[in-house]
């Protein structure tokens, strides 16, 4: 076991939050560094998969995750018109997994909360712009340019723009040309949230509309649902101008059942645009130094991993430090836990995300045409549902084990 450091965490998003929490229980002296005054989660709604779940377990907050959150039992995308083209259950893997639909909102401040009573030190409204290695330890410079620690570890997690992508080894970090604009919109006759279903409807590879129960949103019991619109970053400008009633009538041409939530509507500001990343780089450390969650490999949301691989990145540096005799070889275990799996999930990310989101009149064709047999063929339906429940570890691997997994859950999961 790595004697107890004084630990500075980059960021308090899902990664630095549930590191804090592990790493203040095991020991370690903790300290959160977040750039924004009063910090709030900014987003719509994630999936929750059955690897993310686990690792909440592991936290002791999967229960109050829950109670906010919405079951989800399959992903079901049909085409324009509705056409059937992917249908994922996830009992065709195991009758006992599912995910949950859970506003960001829910997420971060279960997770925040953890953290303070775990025991870390929380600094809110400081700006990490570099840090320093003096005499075997790091130090942190913010913008204003005071200077904190000596640390003896210093986790990044303070995502895809990371402002210490600079000490890196290899890396390679550049946005995608498309994104998304979102929307968490009350349900309340839950139209969406009774299916348990993430619910898509494409047309071609340039439109892409999609709807995840979101369960309640933070200090509201309400049900809501968040709408995903993709987009390229080029024409988000074009589409402001247009205005809402123009979106509007677009969305419901794709899905007349979104009338009750966009409805309240008056106009785009509540309706927000996310630019996607892909950041890859190895390993994931340097001397005293930790990359996490978007930080160390950020992907397209085509397949819903970030937030289950922040936490699971959480849970692999806790472990590597505890099973290791020192520093070093406890990051040196961290990169090698991680690097398999994380490789698959990015190579699979960047092979789907152009079939989705793309001007490619040829891909979306191959999609159409292909994909549809998908669900007859077992053996590829199967490797597709254990890519979403976030199992799958490549082609010639062994996925992580399910029935296990499903042990782990079991004792919490409702019948």
């Amino acid at each position: 076991m790595v004697a107890a450091e004084d630990i500075a965490i980059v960021g308090a998003g899902t990664a630095g939050a549930a590191s804090a929490i592990l790493l203040a229980r095991a020991g370690h002296r903790v300290t959160v560094f977040e750039r924004v005054p009063v910090p709030t989660a900014v987003g719509a709604g994630i999936t929750l998969q059955p690897t993310g779940q686990a690792a909440l377990l592991r936290l002791d907050l999967l229960e109050a995750v829950r109670a906010r959150a919405a079951p989800i039992e399959r992903l079901r995308c049909v085409q324009r018109g509705g056409k059937p083209l992917v249908d994922l259950p996830y009992a065709d893997i195991h009758p006992r997994l599912h995910g949950l639909g859970v506003h960001r909102g829910v997420l971060f401040e279960t997770l925040f909360a953890g953290a303070h009573a775990a025991g870390a030190q929380i600094q809110t409204g400081v700006d990490i712009a570099r840090s320093e290695v003096v005499s075997d330890a790091r130090w942190l410079v913010d913008t204003a340019g005071g200077r904190h620690g000596p640390f003896g570890l210093v986790l990044a997690a303070d995502g895809a723009v990371c402002e210490l992508h600079g000490e890196a080894l290899r890396l390679r970090a550049r946005p995608y040309r498309w994104g998304a604009l979102f929307l968490v919109a009350d349900d309340p006759d839950e139209t969406f949230s009774r299916d348990r279903e993430i619910h898509q409807v494409v047309d071609g590879a340039h439109h892409l509309l999609g709807f995840l129960p979101t369960g309640r949103a933070p200090h509201r019991d309400v049900p809501v649902v968040s709408l995903f619109w993709s987009i390229r970053a080029d024409r988000v400008d074009a589409w402001r101008a247009a205005g809402v009633e123009a979106w509007r009538e677009e969305v419901l041409d794709f899905e007349p059942r979104a009338a009750p939530i966009l409805a309240p509507l008056t106009d785009l500001s509540p309706v927000l645009f996310a630019r996607y990343f892909d950041v890859t780089m190895y390993p994931y450390h340097r001397e005293r130094l930790v990359f996490m969650g978007d930080a160390a490999h950020a992907t397209s949301p085509q397949l819903g991993q970030g937030a289950n691989h922040a936490l699971l990145d959480a849970v692999a540096l806790a472990d590597a430090l505890a099973a290791a005799p020192d520093l070093p070889t406890a990051l040196a275990a961290y990169t090698a836990s991680r690097r398999r799996h994380l490789a698959y999930y990015q190579f699979a990310a960047r092979m789907l995300t152009p079939l989705f989101q793309s001007d490619s009149r040829v891909l979306a064709l191959l999609r159409d045409l292909l994909f549809p047999h998908a669900r007859w063929l077992r053996p590829i339906r199967r490797r597709m549902v254990r890519t979403m429940l976030g199992v799958d570890r490549g082609l010639l691997r062994r996925p992580l084990p399910v029935g296990e997994l499903a042990r782990q859950l079991a004792p919490t999961l409702p019948d």
